[in-house]
């Protein structure tokens, strides 16, 4: 038994050893059973025992082989298995990555297992790199979203970061990454528009604290932290809150500035009343010229740094107050000198006043001390107002009435230089005087249709006020009314005057035709000019008859001309013919 268990041992490690070498097998096999065969005749094995010894020795060899084929069957399923299962990764890599279309399955009729493992790997490993490449940029791009939409909520603080976003691996194509790509454009627009809105904010902050005078830097941490210059621009919070918050801040700086800017423009205006009414001088107002400068300003018109500062203003209060108990100890001189305002202003509109009376009164209010300074002030301005309302509702018949005045001055120099004899000789300033004379005749020419405008509008405000116009102290409608009367007057003693003349014009012409040619003799005709016309108005205005013997202008003639009346001479009537005989005009 022990040499049939050694002879089985060496045919099993035989067997073994040329299955790795099938071409050896043969050879080996033969010269083993022939050494058997030699070993079992020196032995002297029965054939029996040779026959059972080569039936083991198959069946052993039998099982050999069986579980050779077993192990190489579990090594084809594992193939098989590790082939699908690599088709199926390569087949769910494509899906995740989208490119289904992109590459094709490889399949049995296209190699062995192993050829189509090995045509499979490559591009696993391709698809798995890809994979991972494009999970990093998904992370990457969802990372970058959810950082700049926490910055947008507030949820994110300055400096911190954010948890690792989860990637769905079942859909990493193009597709969706272009949408993550477009949505993180979106917020990073978004994100820029807050920026600048943030920073535009900010430095309205800026610019309002130097005009107000407060901190810019605890001013905006007020608001948040992050908005200090010292901070990059990109770690500024740009969330809803913040810029909640910072367009408040804006705003009650807005307004702030404003009240102020209203209080200070108050302050200049007292200041400037009181340099006024005690005439301070100009050094001393200099002082205060940055509080003064912007008394007619509009808020975004002050821009310069501490313009509108508490301690400006401050000062201007201490300077108002101040200049108030300089006013009061000033009263008297003060109301004195708005007195002498207002009846300046009365004295304008030709208004009459008790000034003394008005004055006494004054001095009487102030030495009593019953009356507040302020307030005797402030009826005296009362009063300046409704006289300056009063010039007002007066100043269209007042100019009137200034150009009624003038027509009238115009009228009694004309009046006067028509008696002048010698008006119309060589003597300097003569041909003046004649321009004078005639723009003063179409100036009182014009003077009836002035008087009855200035009638009307009269009586319009007279009407309207039931109140009387008075001009100084003497009422306007019985002015020109007098003078209306006295017109007429002086028109019908001229219109006399030319009838007068006529008639002895008439009778001087009928006494030198007798003295000449004598009553018995026969009339000869007036002598005819070159053209055959008789030449009338020569004979009539060149006369003998108009000089004396001794070869003077007789005025003995004439009747005298009564006062304030416009005497009428030849040569004026030849002159009023060249102006379209306005006899009525006319002197």
């Amino acid at each position: 038994m022990a040499h049939l268990l050694i002879l089985s041992l060496l045919l099993v490690e035989l067997y073994m050893a040329n299955t790795l070498n099938p071409l050896l097998v043969e050879t080996t096999c033969g010269s083993l059973l022939q050494q058997l065969q030699i070993i079992w005749d020196e032995v002297g094995e029965s054939d029996e025992e040779r026959d059972r010894m080569l039936l083991q020795l198959e069946l052993e060899c039998l099982e050999v082989y069986r579980k050779k084929v077993e192990q190489a069957s579990k090594t084809r399923t594992l193939l098989l298995q590790s082939l699908a299962d690599s088709k199926a990764e390569l087949a769910g890599l494509l899906s995740a990555l989208g490119e289904n279309s992109f590459i094709s399955f490889p399949d049995k009729s296209s190699g062995t297992i192993k050829e189509q493992l090995a045509d499979i790997a490559p591009l696993l490993e391709q698809l798995s790199k890809k994979k991972e490449d494009r999970i990093r940029e998904f992370t990457r791009v969802q990372l970058e979203i959810e950082k700049i939409r926490g910055e947008i909520t507030g949820t994110l603080k300055i400096s911190e970061q954010t948890e690792s976003p989860r990637v769905d691996e079942d859909n990493l194509s193009l597709k969706k990454l272009d949408e993550f790509h477009a949505q993180l454009q979106e917020l990073e627009k978004e994100k820029s528009d807050r920026l600048h809105k943030v920073l535009d904010l900010v430095s309205t902050v800026q610019d309002l604290c130097a005009v107000l005078g407060l901190d810019f830097f605890s001013t905006i941490t007020e608001v948040h932290p992050s908005l200090n210059d010292s901070i990059g621009v990109q770690s500024r919070s740009i969330s809803d809150v913040t810029l909640s918050k910072l367009s408040a801040r804006v705003l009650a700086l807005k307004e702030d500035k404003k009240t102020r800017l209203q209080k200070l423009q108050e302050l200049a205006s007292q200041l400037t009343d009181l340099w006024n009414l005690m005439d301070t001088p100009i050094e001393e107002q200099s002082l205060f010229d940055h509080v003064t400068c912007n008394i007619s300003a509009t808020v975004d018109e002050v821009t310069a740094p501490g313009a509108v500062a508490l301690d400006l203003i401050e000062q201007a209060e201490a300077e108002v107050e101040t200049l108030d108990q300089l006013k009061a100890s000033k009263m008297t001189e003060i109301a004195f000198k708005k007195q002498t305002e207002l009846e300046a202003i009365y004295a304008r509109t030709h208004i009459e006043i008790d000034s003394v009376g008005a004055r006494d009164k004054i001095l009487a209010l102030v030495d009593s001390g019953t009356v507040e300074p302020s307030e005797l002030l402030a009826e005296i301005d009362n009063q300046i107002l409704r006289a300056k309302e009063e010039a007002i509702s007066r100043k269209e018949i007042l100019e009137k009435v200034e150009k009624w005045i003038s027509a009238c001055r115009e009228e009694s120099w004309l009046e006067e230089y028509n008696t002048d004899e010698n008006r119309y000789n060589s003597s300097r300033g003569a041909h003046l005087n004649l321009k004078r004379a005639e723009k003063a005749r179409l100036l009182v020419n014009k003077t009836p249709a002035l008087v009855d405008t200035l009638i009307a509008k009269t009586r319009a405000w007279e009407d309207d006020r039931g109140l009387a116009f008075i001009y100084d102290g003497v009422s306007l409608l019985a002015m020109l009314d007098e003078y209306t009367m006295s017109r007429q007057e002086r028109d019908e003693m001229k219109r006399r005057q030319r009838d007068q003349k006529r008639i002895h014009e008439r009778q001087q012409l009928a006494t030198e035709q007798e003295i000449v040619f004598g009553s018995r003799r026969k009339v000869v005709g007036p002598r005819a000019n070159g053209n055959g016309t008789p030449n009338r108005r020569r004979s009539s205005l060149n006369s003998p008859t108009s000089m004396s013997r001794d070869g003077k202008r007789d005025s003995t003639s004439r009747p005298a001309a009564p006062g304030n009346c416009i005497v009428v001479s030849k040569e004026d009537v030849a002159s009023q013919e060249s102006f379209g005989n306005q006899s009525s005009a006319s002197p």
